[in-house]
């Protein structure tokens, strides 16, 4: 039976790290990429224990495995990543609903990943759900960035209720869509 839960110990954080790890894009072949989407931001687990610590991730266990997860980042960490710098500065000229996102108590997610055995079963929407439920009463919406080409995940968000707010081009030469939850629209099936 898989179960959903915010992060609570040192153990669960290091099941994320694994967890990371296998899906780093740089980590996987162009054809498993394509096939199965990726990760593109590494975290440390010194970093990963810095965001619990301020908010932590909602994980999927099956048994005492981690099987799924979705990180919380606040804005305090805005200058923590260096990677994630841009993405941030956006928030000062992105519109939503007639304000800039900057105005708004938002959360960012950090990364959202599923244990490519696990994949299909449902597990990301609940995932969003119970993330929803622990994080909706304090942040205005959840948003994130996901390179445009990554269509597994792009996709995936998409159904999880996820709306298009912005697109630009890193530097890198990578495009990103910036992509917001609106608690609003997610469905919330049994967990």
């Amino acid at each position: 039976m898989i179960r959903y839960s915010t992060v609570t110990t040192a153990e669960e954080l290091t099941g994320i790290h694994t967890l990371l790890q296998n899906n780093l894009g740089s980590n996987l072949t162009p054809e498993e990429k394509t096939r199965e989407g990726y990760l593109t931001v590494y975290y440390s687990p010194d970093d990963l224990r810095k965001m619990h610590d301020a908010e932590p991730g909602i994980i999927a266990k099956e048994n005492d495995q981690v099987v799924a997860y979705v990180l919380a980042m606040t804005p305090g960490f805005r200058n923590g990543f260096p990677v994630l710098e841009p993405l941030f500065q956006l928030f000062d000229h992105i519109i939503y609903e007639n304000k800039p996102v900057s105005s708004y108590h938002y959360l960012v997610v950090g990364q959202a990943c599923i244990d490519k055995n696990y994949r299909g079963k449902g597990l990301l929407r609940k995932l969003y759900v119970a993330y929803a439920r622990e994080y909706s009463v304090r942040y205005d919406f959840a948003i994130s960035e996901i390179a445009s080409k990554n269509l597994r995940s792009m996709n995936a968000h998409k159904r999880m209720g996820f709306i298009p707010v912005h697109e630009y081009k890193g530097p890198d030469g990578v495009q990103w869509t910036i992509v917001i939850l609106d608690w609003r629209n997610i469905t919330a099936p049994a967990l």
